[in-house]
């Protein structure tokens, strides 16, 4: 079911969270909420907040020196739990006595910063979460170094929960539920079609629209994904 509103939203992210982690202890596991205009940095700080009932030795992480600065000025209470990217690899050099977390969350990792947490990722033997993840990138294209990321490091990792909103419609996924694809009608949203895994462009254009072959817009999407599988 779609929540009502952030806050609801919020509250299926920790517990699908909770699930995948239990499910998977040493997962590596992506969580996304998509809103357009969405201040993250409170919404990691709440989950951070949350989780540490339970795993008081998570790590908190942000790409830079700065985001972490305001992370600590907003949230004091936590300022032991949070850190940049490049913090955490500095304690991880120094051995793992060092690096005791149980759980790191990341918030926000960026194409650019790809190299810095697959390192960083690579270096820590518990759990592991992205919170609005964007490490594939469009400027990356479909070349070598594309097709080696999605079958190595990006394979990796699986979906705790996810909400994406889409104009006329909403994608979630909530662990161990299935893909839900919803539509925006006059009276609200309504359930469309599940899928086992994430659908892509073409699914879910023609589950909206009811099984009927999809539109010059969704074939051109799907033209896009024939040429990028004959490049793999």
């Amino acid at each position: 079911m779609l929540p009502a509103d952030l806050h609801a939203a919020e509250q299926q992210l920790r517990l699908a969270l909770r699930s995948a982690l239990a499910a998977d202890p040493n997962g590596r596991w992506t969580t996304e909420l998509r809103f357009e205009g969405l201040r993250l940095l409170p919404v990691a700080l709440r989950l951070a907040e949350e989780l540490r009932t339970d795993r008081p030795a998570l790590r908190l992480l942000f790409p830079d020196a700065g985001a972490a600065a305001l992370a600590r000025r907003d949230a004091p209470q936590l300022a032991e739990a949070l850190g940049s990217y490049g913090d955490e690899r500095r304690r991880q050099a120094q051995g793992p006595d060092a690096a005791t977390a149980d759980l790191l969350i990341l918030v926000a990792p960026a194409q650019t910063e790809y190299e810095q947490v697959e390192a960083l990722c690579e270096g820590h033997r518990g759990p592991v979460v992205l919170l609005n993840p964007s490490l594939e990138d469009a400027a990356v294209g479909i070349g070598s170094v594309a097709r080696q990321r999605r079958r190595g490091f990006l394979s990796q990792w699986q979906s705790a929960y996810a909400l994406v909103p889409q104009g006329g419609s909403a994608l979630r996924r909530a662990h161990p539920g299935e893909w839900e694809l919803y539509r925006l009608d006059p009276d609200g949203f309504r359930p469309v079609a599940s899928f086992e895994r994430r659908p892509d462009g073409e699914e879910q254009e023609r589950a909206l629209a009811g099984g009927a072959e999809p539109g010059l817009g969704a074939n051109l999407r799907a033209l896009g994904d024939l040429i990028e599988g004959l490049q793999k």
